[in-house]
């Protein structure tokens, strides 16, 4: 059975930093896109961060140039780097990749910018 497991998230204040990672079992990432989404409370989920198969990256304006999205192939796992962290980016974290028509989601996870 195909998971993606998100983790990294946390309490941090505005300005700060966190790395969230999406480790995947029962599915290569590097062969797919593997992309980052996030929901805040009452709104809907929003892309965040896409790393493609062959590395290249795209970013939500919002989110740019203040995220960095990686890869780590050994791992199988994506990274989502967040520095200068504003309390607007409070939400659930989510990784989603696709395989053979199939999406795959991560379970999430909160970040939380806040003094």
């Amino acid at each position: 059975q195909v998971q993606l497991v998100e983790s990294g998230g946390g309490l941090v204040q505005p300005g700060g930093s966190l790395e969230l990672s999406c480790t995947a079992s029962k599915i290569t990432l590097s062969t797919n896109g593997v992309a980052w989404f996030r929901q805040a409370p009452g709104k809907e989920r929003e892309w965040v961060a896409t790393v493609a198969s062959g590395g290249a990256t795209r970013y939500a304006d919002s989110v740019n140039p203040r995220f960095h999205v990686y890869r780590d192939n050994a791992k199988n796992t994506v990274f989502l780097q967040m520095s200068s962290l504003k309390p607007e980016d409070t939400a659930i974290y989510y990784c989603n990749t696709n395989s053979r028509g199939r999406a795959y989601w991560g379970q999430g996870t909160q970040v939380t910018v806040s003094s």
